[in-house]
């Protein structure tokens, strides 16, 4: 058999060049992206641009299948065929080079986003859950225009795929109006930002910091371990307290005091519980007073700022003051006050008051209270 041997209306030696031309380009375009991949890729690792990084990741998307099915339609140029024929491989490149066009694009757009997200991360976490939710719109924008144009080269009319697109998307949208509800939901949280990737949030009897933001739904890690996932939709009908957002804490506290104290240690309580308050870091204090004669105590109002939103620094401010506030009252000899009543029996036709704990009361003779 020679070289000028008629197969399928063309020689041999022409299916050779065309099949060795095919093979050949795919076999450069694969060299050169495990050059890139691997030698570049070495190179510009300390490099302070990104460019040479984007093309590093935009050559770890080539497929040389995709690749392969454009080189045998460039090989097949030099060939008689029938038409038939060349138009399957008109169609295998053309879809080939649109999904290969389409992944390199993809790939350019993930490495920004991906890229500016870290970024985010480090500075502004708003800015991260907005970039994740807009990649995956870009990201669809990009391939539905990559499907249209490949459509289109095909000589599909798109007009009329777009007019019907539209009239199923309409009948798609009743069904799925649950799913949409929260599409919407998640681009509501990423433009409004009620909180953000890293955000203590407490939601009716919930509380845990925002991990993921997603499509659908927004995850939260719980103060005991667990993971709460919560439907977008249901998120936003709902009241959300971000806790991140504290600038400074209020704290009020109350206490009470013996009624055998006398009027001018009662006075003095409020300068002194200033002092103390004064005296404890992060706390900007507000005001101490008496408010009032309880049932068996004499009580006070405190009111201070803690400077820190952080619970771990107030609760600690805390305890420094009411152990602060029990030397103090030890030392000028006033009582904090405990539940007791006072007791009248008649004895002989004359009443006699008794002490008595609230719990333990006793139960014998006419009493008032």
């Amino acid at each position: 058999m020679s070289l000028e041997t008629l197969v399928f209306d063309n020689t041999l030696h022409d299916w050779l060049w065309s099949l060795s031309l095919a093979l050949t380009i795919n076999v450069f375009i694969g060299a050169l992206k495990w050059v890139i991949v691997t030698k570049v890729a070495r190179l510009t690792r300390d490099t302070p641009t990104s460019l040479d990084d984007a093309l590093v990741y935009i050559a770890k998307s080539t497929r040389q299948w995709l690749v392969l099915g454009v080189t045998l339609f460039i090989g097949t140029r030099y060939l008689e065929l029938p038409d038939r024929v060349s138009t399957v491989f008109t169609v295998a490149a053309t879809v080939a080079a649109f999904l290969q066009l389409g992944l390199w694009f993809n790939a350019a757009t993930r490495f920004w986003l991906d890229r500016y997200e870290r970024r985010a991360l480090a500075q502004d976490a708003a800015s991260a859950t907005s970039l994740a939710a807009l990649g995956f719109v870009v990201r669809l924008a990009l391939w539905a225009v990559v499907l249209l144009v490949m459509l289109d080269n095909l000589g599909v009319d798109v007009t009329a795929l777009v007019a019907g697109l539209g009239v199923g998307g309409i009948a798609v949208a009743l069904a799925v109006q649950n799913i949409l509800g929260d599409l919407f939901a998640s681009l509501s949280i990423v433009v409004d930002k009620p909180f953000v990737i890293g955000d203590f949030v407490v939601v009716d009897d919930m509380s845990g910091t925002i991990e993921h933001v997603g499509l659908k739904t927004t995850r939260v890690r719980s103060l005991s371990g667990e993971q709460i996932v919560i439907a977008n939709s249901d998120l936003l009908k709902t009241r959300i307290r971000n806790y991140k957002r504290m600038y400074e804490r209020r704290i009020v506290f109350t206490f009470g005091v013996l009624y055998q104290t006398t009027a001018e240690q009662l006075a003095r309580i409020p300068e002194l519980v200033k002092a103390q308050v004064e005296a404890t870091e992060n706390t900007r204090f507000d005001r101490a007073h008496f408010k009032k004669f309880g049932d068996s105590s004499l009580d006070f109002e405190v009111v201070y700022w803690m400077t820190s939103p952080d619970y771990g620094i107030y609760m600690d401010a805390q305890q420094t003051i009411n152990l602060a506030l029990f030397r103090c009252f030890e030392a000028e000899s006033i009582s904090f006050a405990y539940p007791t009543r006072t007791l009248f029996i008649e004895r002989g036709g004359f009443p006699v008051a008794a002490s008595a704990s609230a719990e333990h009361a006793p139960q014998q003779g006419p009493q008032n209270v």
